[in-house]
């Protein structure tokens, strides 16, 4: 019976051409905008770390100025960073299962191979504990122990794409790559790595690429060097490196993994300690006000998804309902101008059951050529997108690609939406009388 309601779906829609156009075109159009708003937001609103956002924690102090908050506008925002003094206090507590501090910078690749130019790479400062607390994948190698952070180790682990730029296909474990005129051992090599949002570093943007190498956090220090991203201080540091460490200048990132969730209130509690001390020693003059994030409100406290994306989600999905709202005009339009077809039906037998499956098969089939045509929208858009906004210049062109799970989610929209804008006007077909119909033939 399905089969020949298909097949009186397909002669009725190739009856009216210009209507089933329009029909069609109607939810493409709206599925091609809602779904291209939506695919770039849920890429924006990720979580790369949701299976252990009861464990990794990002905490957060209010050591600023005591005339003024970080946010003027929010008195509950918090400095999204660490100064060096509180970081390494907590690193050097080593209350946590892991725990890294970290902060980005450049140094200058000289590659053993000739035929690759010297070059600035990014690269991050940070603890062996990184590795583990965050899940990387290694193609070769891992990452170094406690003891090679402790001891300064010239050691590095590298991305794949730089693994690969610098010592081809090979496995570099054991070779030796000089950055910033230094040899250092390569100890590791990272398996596509680059997670979107860049939640462990936000202060510079929430969508940037992940690092080409990975040092040593120590030896940033030992280098004198301060965060490429943001340095933001509410009084004069002083002169000389020492001063700028012993300061109230917020530049590092510290985050860390817990044993269970259930030690989350005993670490927020040193926390507490920790800030009530030092306060007796004159310094974080504001009230206590620490936060002790999972990753997910890390991520939504940080804003990484702007409220024009998300106003342009909800207005994109407001004009799928208005195409809906078309299509549900156009289908009891045509239903309606069938009502002597579906009288002589209902007198020779068919019953409303038959009638409502019949003229609901016709919506899906409008349903699913829309989808069809809407996917192709939707790529588009997505491809317009990364036109416009470039592949590294900036978030929406970088997020901009259509996924399996997108392509599965926006045919279902389509097709649920084009049967929900169905079912009004096949009930209204469902209600025709069969005697007025043929009293009227």
């Amino acid at each position: 019976m399905l089969g020949y309601y298909f097949w009186l779906a397909a002669r009725s829609l190739r009856r009216n051409a210009i209507l089933t156009a329009l029909m069609i075109a109607a939810i493409a159009l709206g599925i091609g905008a809602s779904m291209t708003s939506l695919t770039v937001l849920r890429a924006m609103s990720g979580n790369p770390l949701a299976h252990k956002d009861d464990v990794v924690r990002r905490p957060q102090v209010d050591n600023w100025a005591p005339a003024r908050g970080w946010n003027q506008n929010d008195p509950n925002d918090l400095p999204n960073l660490f100064t060096y003094q509180d970081a390494k206090a907590f690193y050097d507590a080593q209350k946590a299962k892991y725990q890294a501090i970290m902060f980005p910078n450049v140094l200058s690749v000289e590659p053993a191979n000739r035929e690759v130019k010297p070059y600035m790479a990014t690269v991050l400062f940070t603890h062996g504990d990184m590795f583990p607390m965050f899940d990387i994948p290694f193609l070769h190698g891992g990452g170094w122990s406690k003891a090679q952070d402790d001891g300064n180790a010239r050691v590095a682990v590298l991305s794949r794409a730089t693994s690969e730029k610098l010592f081809g296909a090979e496995d570099p474990i054991g070779r030796t790559v000089r950055l910033g005129g230094e040899d250092f051992a390569v100890v590791g090599v990272m398996n596509y790595w680059d997670p979107r949002p860049h939640f462990y570093e936000v202060s510079s943007g929430g969508f940037q690429t992940a690092e080409e190498i990975y040092l040593p956090f120590n030896l940033g220090i030992e280098r004198e060097l301060n965060s490429s991203a943001n340095n933001n201080c509410w009084q004069d540091p002083g002169q000389g490196y020492e001063a700028w460490l012993a300061s109230d200048c917020v530049w590092l990132a510290y985050w860390l993994e817990l044993e269970s969730a259930s030690d989350a209130d005993e670490y927020k509690a040193f926390i507490d300690a920790y800030v009530t001390e030092q306060k007796k020693l004159g310094r974080f003059p504001r009230p206590l006000n620490n936060q002790f994030h999972t990753v997910s409100s890390w991520l939504e406290g940080q804003r990484v998804v702007s409220r024009d994306v998300r106003t342009q989600a909800w207005m994109s999905a407001a004009f799928l309902i208005v195409c809906l709202i078309n299509t549900i005009g156009l289908l009891l339009a045509k239903f309606m101008a069938r009502a002597s077809e579906i009288g002589l039906r209902r007198a020779v037998g068919a019953s409303k059951r038959q009638i409502f499956a019949q003229y609901l098969t016709e919506a899906g089939v409008v349903g699913v050529a829309g989808a069809l045509i809407g996917l192709v929208v939707t790529a588009g858009g997505l491809a317009g997108l990364r036109l416009l906004y470039g592949e590294d210049g900036g978030a929406t062109g970088l997020l901009a690609r259509l996924d399996t799970t997108m392509v599965i989610v926006t045919a279902l929209v389509a097709i649920a939406a084009s049967i929900a804008a169905g079912l009004y006007p096949t009930w209204r077909a469902c209600g025709i009388t069969p005697a007025t119909q043929l009293k009227s033939n």
